[in-house]
């Protein structure tokens, strides 16, 4: 039974996404523009969905002794480790090193668009399935705590807001998501707002 509901969960997932053979540089484009002199830094996370009875989405606290992005919730990622890894190679990598997934427990099913950041990241969302007896160990360097959010909630658009920030003397618009513990906001919200938004339409067509 436990496999039957991963499999049906997977091709859930799977036909909302690109598929992996999709070249990246053919994945859609969202979010903020880097400037036009300012080449985007390669990055990827990955959008792991957890298999039980109530599937979740795992995220990560990062560290407040962090240089960069500290104390935020992000999915678990980075930038690209050289010029010849893939998006899926470095949403892998990451994974394991700040969450402890392990790659035999990681399904990968499929790409979101690619999204840029108010801070000069041109990030590739990786959406995988996690298998049951995936044990989730941050890295307490670089990260807090991993928690994970329902995937009811992701695909509930009334759980979603739109706020302006203003970053670097501009302004823009933002989203965020509820969360009873945690603020979730920028480019992680934007990137569960595209995932639920891809599924709920997929569910009631």
């Amino acid at each position: 039974m436990g496999s039957d509901f991963r499999l049906a969960l997977e091709a859930r997932l799977g036909s909302a996404l690109f598929s992996l053979e999709t070249p990246i540089s053919g994945l859609p484009l969202a979010g903020y523009r880097a400037d036009s002199r300012e080449r985007p830094r390669p990055a990827a996370v990955l959008v792991g969905v957890t298999s039980g009875a109530e599937p979740a989405i795992v995220l990560t606290l990062r560290s407040l002794a962090l240089a960069h992005h500290a104390g935020q919730v992000s999915f678990p990622g980075g930038g690209r480790d050289g010029p010849d890894e893939s998006p899926l190679d470095t949403a892998l990598r990451e994974a394991q090193e700040e969450a402890g997934m392990e790659r035999r427990h990681v399904r990968p099913l499929g790409y979101l668009g690619r999204y840029d950041t108010i801070t000069g990241y041109r990030m590739t969302a990786v959406v995988a399935s996690l298998a049951p007896e995936i044990i989730l160990t941050p890295d307490h360097q670089e990260v807090d705590s991993v928690f994970t959010v329902p995937l009811a909630h992701v695909t509930d658009p009334d759980r979603y807001r739109r706020e302006r920030v203003r970053y670097s003397g501009r302004c823009f618009e933002i989203i965020t998501l509820e969360h009873p513990s945690h603020h979730i906001w920028g480019a992680t919200a934007a990137l569960l707002h595209d995932f639920g938004s891809r599924l709920s339409f997929r569910s009631s067509g």
